[in-house]
């Protein structure tokens, strides 16, 4: 199947190919036919499959068409990054059509509210906004929401992680009752299904492989006790100097500074991102990164979902994530769009277990390299492989799980992602005097 073969708006198309994109991802192909049916979807999807383009597509294909009006589409996603991200991938698939949009999130100025109040009151054809800003608007009694026909609930179970299940549903209750829904989640836990119900007539139901590492992912892990960590990081990272992009991760925010410190006194580019930074520092280092003018982004799970940034040769796990979800997440920062990447974990003793879940999770048993010359032993793998320790040391016994087999995963990257970096059409823009 061909983009072509979906019945698009002319102007999508023309912006598509402007882009080269041709074959859509299997769920941009289950979920767009859906949408232009106008039913209400609910997809489980997971980062790099493309799904932001599965609901910008035939949401902007509707409003080229004539089927919009004043401020028709909702957009809410977890995080200011992710709602910049989604923004700026509708500004390139919209190129043609003549389509306003706005992002509203927190963090900006006094002017950066006055303009999300006139986008508001106004009608911008798109809106893509944080819960918590929304609803800060919503409450002032502005806003001006009679035309509403899509509500779309991007990376759902990341907000319901959030807290903002209550916000949400305050949000819902401003927003007219006949409209379509489109919902997509990476997992569907309780909570997803709870709200759902409440807010979805009949919804399509859609399925994409949610916990498949893409083929061109390389995974190892290095067994380290945490004052290894520095050192191996520095040691490993010496030989790749022709590495042109690597991001770090860590669920700690106290060591991100700690690890740009040392990478920068080997002379390496590095620099931080996390939850402290003011909007405009985290923008900025996130600019330079995906400019390639910055070579290192260290940063916690801030980063790991919805930023999607194209070519990351190497992904680090600093630490193992305590949810098998997140390590997903984060690897699928690399090897996107039929690319190869590298993602290599560090393993210190109390997350033996937690790596083991993430090994049953991916369904395949990921390669444990032994610590360069000159390195101490580090923690042993397969003498804790059935107990699971606590952070005061004592253990308690646990049924070990035989892993699977290793399998081929099936790819989500053999097609062009939405979700790739946009690159913008080099056409005149037509007037829309």
């Amino acid at each position: 199947m061909k983009f072509t073969d979906l019945g698009l708006h002319p102007t999508v198309n023309e912006a598509l190919e402007a882009m080269g994109f041709e074959d859509p991802t299997p769920v941009q192909e289950q979920a767009i036919p859906e949408i232009l049916k106008k039913n209400d979807v609910i997809a489980c999807a997971q980062t790099g499959t493309g799904k932001t383009a599965a609901f910008l597509l035939p949401i902007i294909h509707q409003i080229a068409s004539g089927q919009g009006g004043n401020l028709n589409t909702i957009i809410i996603a977890p995080t200011r990054e992710l709602a910049q991200q989604i923004d700026q991938q509708l500004e390139g698939f919209a190129y043609f059509s003549g389509i306003s949009s706005i992002a509203i999130y927190g963090g900006g100025t006094g002017s950066v509210f006055d303009q999300e109040k006139t986008a508001l009151t106004e009608g911008a054809d798109i809106i893509v906004a944080t819960p918590g800003r929304l609803l800060s608007h919503l409450n002032l009694g502005y806003a001006k929401l009679d035309n509403v026909k899509h509500l779309i609930l991007d990376e759902a179970d990341r907000m319901m992680d959030m807290g903002f299940n209550d916000d949400i549903k305050k949000i819902i209750e401003y927003l007219p009752k006949k409209k379509q829904t489109i919902m997509f989640s990476a997992t569907m836990p309780p909570k997803i299904r709870s709200l759902a119900k409440v807010s979805m007539v009949n919804p399509v139901e859609i399925n994409i492989a949610i916990s498949k590492m893409a083929e061109g992912v390389v995974q190892e892990a290095f067994l380290a006790h945490d004052d290894q960590k520095i050192p191996l990081l520095e040691s490993l990272l010496k030989d790749k100097k022709d590495l042109r992009s690597i991001v770090i991760f860590t669920s700690r925010k106290v060591n991100v500074n700690d690890i740009k410190r040392n990478l920068r006194k080997l002379g390496l580019d590095a620099d931080g991102i996390q939850s402290d930074l003011n909007q405009a520092e985290r923008e900025e280092v996130l600019r330079r990164f995906k400019n390639q003018k910055l070579k290192i982004l260290v940063g916690t799970d801030i980063i790991s979902r919805g930023i999607d940034i194209d070519s990351i040769d190497l992904v680090i796990n600093y630490d193992v994530p305590g949810d098998a979800e997140d390590y997903v997440h984060r690897v699928g920062r690399t090897a996107r769009a039929q690319s190869t990447g590298t993602a290599w974990t560090f393993i210190n003793q109390r997350d033996v277990y937690n790596f083991q879940k993430i090994e049953a999770l991916i369904g395949t048993e990921v390669l444990k390299r032994a610590l360069p010359d000159g390195f101490s032993e580090g923690p042993n793998y397969s003498n804790n492989s059935d107990r699971k320790t606590s952070s005061n040391g004592k253990s308690r016994n646990k049924k070990k799980k035989p892993f699977k087999s290793k399998h081929k995963n099936e790819g989500q990257n053999s097609t062009p992602s939405g979700e790739k970096k946009i690159a913008y059409p080099m056409k005149k823009k037509p007037s829309t005097d």
